[in-house]
Order: structure tokens, then sequence, then C-alpha cells
């Protein structure tokens, strides 16, 4: 068997693997088997990576003597939802689904928190495996058992925590990725430079051209560093009392962003946190909390490589002009959102975040009057 790179998350009990490389899926029947309570999966994918991937994964399960039972949904956000939940669950139980079952979620973030979720649920929670297929989901929703659905009243607002026993990410499929979705993820990884790891994002600065470009070693440090940084944050605060919460810069103002675009594609997850870390630094900056000139770094860096980086982009998109206290409004929605108080994540200076817990909302009403003008 292939020597991937290898990361532990500890939890305890619950503690798991994350395999890293290119190639995992061709053998990932060797390191799924070893965690399985029963001799069958039932894989949850979408028809897109379905259509291109499947087959070399359940061929990999089936010399292992895996047999797996396999259901595709349509792709995109709207996938996320109690609908889908709902049609999951009816085919499992339908399939014969017991507590000694395990489900293999096959697809980006949408199929890995709706499938987790479908695994905390069903029975009151059996096993589950991440195989993420986008860069997003491999530096971040895959780790950490954070699992969900959308309503129309936000995002993230159902789900549960409930851990993998495995993430398996494979490199080789970030090769079929459009750019567009390449780009959605390194957001995510320029993240954890930014709330963390100063000498991450400046070798990021330096190396993201490689990364999109599919370089196999840039890929492979990018995804194995943002995991470390996210394994040692769950590690330390698995359920967000505390220290988690800072995984979210630029996720509230990102999130009421995308709740604005109808979740409809007009605006990709990984897009709307761009926008949303831009103006986490901006009001950073504007309150005294950084420079400006670090505030632009950021800016310049995502400019650079193609990213929105102002609210003006969905404005665009969208042919209206954004509503400010719509926008706060879609904010105070936020899961951080305590008695009326909005949480940000805000930086003390590049690699250095905290969480506010009660910004004011003069100031921040404000500050999203000038960002939407």
């Amino acid at each position: 068997m292939t020597a991937f790179d290898s990361l532990r998350v500890e939890l305890g009990t619950r503690s798991y693997n994350i395999i890293i490389g290119p190639g995992v899926i061709a053998e990932s029947g060797a390191q799924i088997a070893p965690v399985l309570r029963q001799d069958r999966v039932f894989v949850v994918t979408d028809e897109t990576v379905g259509a291109r991937h499947l087959a070399p994964l359940q061929d990999s399960l089936c010399a292992q003597g895996i047999a797996t039972q396999c259901l595709a949904l349509p792709p995109g956000e709207g996938t996320k939802s109690f609908a889908s939940l709902e049609k999951v669950i009816d085919w499992m139980l339908s399939c014969g689904v017991d507590r000694q079952s395990t489900v293999l979620a096959f697809g980006g973030g949408v199929i890995g928190d709706l499938a987790g979720f479908v695994a905390a649920s069903v029975l009151r929670g059996i096993d589950f495996i991440q195989i993420p297929t986008t860069l997003l989901a491999q530096v971040d929703s895959s780790v950490g058992g954070k699992t969900g659905l959308n309503t129309p009243r936000g995002k993230n607002l159902v789900g549960a925590f409930h851990q993998p026993r495995l993430v398996l990410a494979d490199t080789t499929v970030l090769q079929s990725l459009p750019r567009r979705q390449l780009l959605a993820g390194y957001v995510e990884v320029v993240k954890y430079g930014l709330i963390r790891d100063l000498e991450f994002f400046l070798w990021l600065e330096n190396n993201a051209d490689d990364l999109l470009n599919g370089e196999a070693k840039a890929l492979s440090r990018a995804i194995h560093d943002s995991c470390k940084t996210k394994a040692a944050i769950v590690a330390e605060d698995e359920r967000e009392h505390g220290t988690r919460a800072l995984l979210n810069l630029g996720h509230t103002f990102g999130h009421a962003l995308e709740a604005e675009a109808g979740y409809n594609g007009t605006l990709l997850h990984g897009e709307a946190v761009a926008i949303g870390i831009v103006m986490a630094l901006d009001f950073s900056a504007s309150r005294g909390q950084i420079s400006p000139q670090d505030a632009g770094r950021v800016r310049g860096h995502l400019d650079r490589l193609g990213l929105p980086t102002t609210p003006r982009f969905l404005a665009e998109k969208l042919s209206c002009s954004l509503n400010p206290v719509r926008l706060k409004a879609q904010m105070l929605r936020d899961k951080k959102t305590t008695d009326g108080q909005i949480a940000l994540v805000l930086l003390n200076a590049l690699g250095a975040a905290h969480l506010e817990h009660a910004v004011d909302h003069a100031e921040l009403t404000a500050f999203l009057h000038n960002a939407c003008a």
C-alpha cells in the first residue's frame, strides 16, 4: 500500500486520521476496510462527482470485499436541504441500513455536510467517512465534524456535531476542478494563515500560482498545513465554545452575502468568504486593530488571483444594489449571535485573530453602509 501523508485529529475515543496524497481513491478500500463495522457502505455523492470518480472508488472497495449502495444527488448548494435529507434517509431505510452501517460522503462540502447529518440522524447515529473531492472540502468542511443543512433563513442553521471515522483527501481529483472552484477552496487555505500561521500565509503569497496550477507538492503542503491547523483547533475546542470560532473568519459577512444571493450558484461559498475576509480585515482596520496596509495586502493577494473582494461583486451579479440593513439582519441570524449581539472574528495582526463577542451595532451599520456604497 502506498505511503500517503497522514495527520491525526486527536479527540480521544473519536480520534481519526486524515490521509492526503495523489491516488488515495484508487487505494481507498485498504484505508477504509479497517474502520468498517460491516462489509458494505452507503455512498452518497452528486451526479458530477459520481460520473467522474465513482468507478475507481467502487473498484477499490470491491477489491476489499466491500459492497456499495450508491445514491447520486444534483450538484449545488440547493441540495443541502430538508428535502434531500428526507430523500437520503428514506433511501437508506429502504436498503436496510442498520446501526453497524457506514455512510460514505463522496463529494464537495455540500455532500459532506448533508451525508454527515444523515449519519448523525439515521437510527440516532451511525458511522461515516469523508472523501472530499474539492479543495474547499479537503481543507475545511470534511474535518472537524460539523454537519448540517441550509434553510431559507440562513446557512448551516440546522445540523449536528458528528465526527467522521476517516478522511481521505485525494489531490488527483482536484485536477478536474474548474479554476473558479479551486479559487473558492483556496480562500479557506488563506484563512488558516490569517488566523494562526503567518509563516504559512507568507508561503502562500509566494506559492499560490503553483498550488492553483495543480503542482503536486504545493497542493499537498497547502492541504497538510490547513488540516494540521484545523485539527489542532478542533482538538482544543470541538464544539465551538471558544477557539474554534476563529475558523469563521469572514464567514459571518460571507454567509449574509450567500443568503442574499439565494444559494443559487451566483456566489460560491469560497467567493463569499473571500469578500467576507476582506470586510473583516477592513472592519479591523477601521477600529485600529490592524493597519490599513495589512488589510490592503490581503485584498491585493486575493485580487491578483481573480477572487472577488468587495460586496460590489455580488451587486453586479444581481444587477441591483445591496441593502446594508438586510445584510445586517442576515448577520443577526449567525450561529455566533447571542441575545442580539453579533460576534465577529477580527484580526489583531496577520496571523493573529480574535473573537469580538459584542460588536457595536451602530459601528457595524455604518461600516456596512460604506461597504455597500
